[in-house]
């Protein structure tokens, strides 16, 4: 008898088990792309954030603790604040000692720089007017389709901060080679370990805010696991827009598939992650 009422209470606790919002061959045993999912779904539909922690301690790994900390604390706690251009005064950002204002780039047309770089740019300028003893670093290569000198956005973003905003070049260094988050992120803290400097605010839209900065801070722990250099995002500056492009309203998405990929997960469970979405 009372192996039969724990077969019965077995099947009771799987038949209503939440049932993951997606369809997916989930494995039975923690992976990296099973926690990398959890984060996103947590994010999207809710549920008990020690799952994450849990994964992450399945895993063993510093980097997957690095990211579950980063992830409650920029993606799952209701009272974290983006501090967005033109609304918030820039001067109550956290900011003290060695400090970059990191600015990352946006796509150039017919190689100029549109409207919402230009708005990073000016949230950038009105942080550096804040904070005078920060540097800034602009990141973004020769991008766009009609771009036959191969303008750079940090070249461009380079000039319009000089010759627009007034920021003073000698503070102002550039990454010209980076072509997405991942590589915005890797040539960014090559040039802060050469500064000697350990803290960084980084400047964006705001719908990018939270994908640039997942991936940067996974970027930055594996950067001082290699390099013995440690860097920290300490605030963030938006510049405040919708995206023109309507997979980026999935941001958590977005920034699970690019962790993954920076982690080189296996295609099998790169298949786990969710695809953003072709619509709002």
């Amino acid at each position: 008898m009372k192996k039969t009422v724990l077969i019965l209470l077995a099947a009771l606790v799987v038949l209503f088990a939440p049932a993951r919002s997606e369809e997916f061959d989930y494995p039975s045993a923690v992976t990296f792309g099973s926690f990398l999912f959890d984060l996103v779904d947590i994010y999207e539909n809710g549920g008990d954030i020690r799952r994450i922690d849990a994964d992450a301690e399945e895993l063993g790994d510093d980097l997957a603790f690095a990211i579950a900390e980063h992830w409650k604390r920029v993606y799952l706690d209701p009272d974290y604040k983006l501090y967005l251009y033109g609304k918030d005064d820039p001067a109550l950002l956290p900011i003290s000692g060695p400090h970059a204002i990191v600015v990352l780039g946006y796509e150039l047309k017919d190689g100029n720089m549109t409207p919402e770089l230009k708005g990073r740019c000016e949230a950038a300028a009105a942080l550096a007017e804040a904070f005078p003893d920060s540097v800034l670093v602009l990141s973004g290569g020769a991008t766009g389709k009609n771009n036959p000198r191969g303008n750079t956005e940090a070249g461009r973003m380079r000039n319009y901060l000089v010759d627009r905003c007034g920021v003073d070049p000698a503070r102002i260094f550039t990454d010209t080679r980076a072509k997405d988050t991942v590589s915005n992120a890797e040539n960014t803290l090559k040039i802060l370990e050469n500064q000697g400097i350990g803290s960084m605010t980084l400047v964006t839209s705001s719908y990018h805010q939270r994908w640039g900065q997942a991936v940067y801070n996974a970027v930055a722990v594996l950067y001082a696991m290699e390099h013995g250099w440690k860097v920290d995002i300490v605030g963030n500056f938006c510049y405040d827009t919708k995206p023109s492009v309507a997979a980026y309203y999935w941001d958590a998405r977005i920034a699970v598939r690019q962790l993954g990929a920076l982690i080189g997960l296996p295609d099998s469970q790169m298949a786990l992650l969710p695809l953003p979405k072709q619509h709002k």
